[in-house]
């Protein structure tokens, strides 16, 4: 327990310093200033429990429970992070989706944030900041008022599939960040949703019934368990021994918490024979989420990817914060 002590200070020097000095009061903090620093998108809650709420594991020996949001830039800036921790320990653990409702609506007017358009400045730095395409305009052309539809959509998608689900989220922030998709509206969800090879249908029967109450619970256990903002993941083992990693942090951060409460599990190798490999397990990738995989550089990363896209092997999708590739 020692150990695990000093891992969780070792984590927490650098990233929990903006949640202990979130002043919690009536004034609304705006969700949309996510803090590249600090990788964290904020905003204020009720206070944590005092009672330590358990995190059951189920088939594997560590459960990760993952608060997060469609619309989350900060959790698009940890995607490679936790791509390469599915490829290197996902024997190991679990993870379970939970939505935070990170914009409720938009009665803010803090930080530099009043309206829609103010965000797309913000959008650009973030993409920047974390080397993930983002395009800011879609609050100009498109903005969404709200995360709770596409949060509640996602739920929906859990009661199909889980792992659909998380291809699903995949494709909504890809529509988002790359397409300027507004993910608020119906028909934009449904197109995802197809291409994720969701039931359309009963998509939208769970996301006007049962998965409303889904994304409640989940907004309910956020309160218990005190999250501040997003990206926020919770491990815990067997034991119910727990460590908590805030915000986007660098690849040894997730490694060395997951080895903390699972010290027996076992790195697998990458294998490289052929580069092209990676895109069966994941259909696209950005040049920063090939690099933090192969443990290269993100220009090392775009000459490679671009050579096979010259060569016709990928298919290349750019903005202008970056790209994305996709296997033909």
């Amino acid at each position: 327990m020692k150990i695990l002590s000093l891992l969780l200070i070792l984590i927490c020097s650098v990233s929990c310093q903006s949640q202990t000095n979130l002043k919690m009061s009536e004034d609304k903090t705006n969700p949309l200033m996510c803090d590249p620093v600090s990788g964290m998108c904020e905003m204020p809650v009720g206070e944590k429990s005092n009672e330590k709420t358990a995190i059951p594991t189920e088939n594997k020996p560590v459960k990760i429970i993952y608060y997060t949001d469609p619309i989350c830039s900060s959790c698009w800036g940890i995607e490679p992070q936790l791509r390469k921790l599915k490829l290197e320990y996902g024997d190991y653990f679990e993870i379970d989706y939970r939505m935070g409702g990170l914009l409720p609506d938009w009665s803010y007017n803090s930080g530099g944030i009043s309206k829609p358009s103010d965000v797309a400045h913000h959008w650009n730095e973030a993409s920047l900041y974390y080397e993930m395409p983002i395009d800011g305009n879609v609050w100009i052309e498109d903005p969404l008022d709200s995360s709770y539809p596409s949060c509640i959509a996602m739920k929906a998608a859990q009661i199909q599939s889980k792992e659909k689900a998380v291809k699903f989220m995949r494709v909504l922030r890809e529509e988002l960040y790359l397409n300027k998709k507004n993910i608020a509206k119906w028909e934009n969800i449904a197109e995802a949703a197809k291409i994720a090879g969701l039931d359309v249908p009963k998509l939208k029967t769970d996301y006007d019934g049962d998965a409303k109450k889904l994304f409640q619970e989940d907004l309910n256990l956020a309160k218990t368990l005190g999250v501040r903002g997003f990206p926020t993941l919770f491990l815990a083992d067997a034991d119910n021994n727990q460590l908590t990693v805030y915000g986007s942090k660098p690849y040894a951060s997730y490694e060395n918490a997951l080895l903390a409460l699972f010290p027996d599990a076992k790195k697998k190798t990458i294998k490289n024979e052929n580069p092209l490999d990676l895109f069966e397990i994941f259909p696209t990738l950005a040049p920063k989420e090939y690099a933090v995989i192969q443990n290269i550089s993100v220009n090392d990363a775009k000459i490679i990817l671009e050579e096979f896209f010259n060569k016709g092997k990928l298919n290349k999708k750019t903005i202008k914060n970056g790209s994305i590739y996709s296997i033909k």
